[in-house]
């Protein structure tokens, strides 16, 4: 059992599981900073809306 990790650290196998476990990672990273990205955008484009909506409001109030 102790010559399997020295077999598959001589054949490259153990690289490319390190390698593949880094690049999950580095994926998830990037998902989530996407996710955040994405939720603070929503909120400025809610924000430039409600003050859209009041200066329409404030328009309206005044003309009449």
């Amino acid at each position: 059992m102790l010559a399997l990790p020295v077999l598959l650290a001589g054949c490259g196998v153990a690289g490319t599981g390190a390698a593949a476990a880094s690049a999950a990672e580095s994926a998830a990273q990037q998902a989530s900073q996407a996710k955040q990205t994405e939720d603070r955008v929503r909120q400025q484009i809610d924000a430039a809306y409600s003050q859209a909506e009041e200066q329409r409001r404030a328009a309206e109030k005044d003309g009449q």
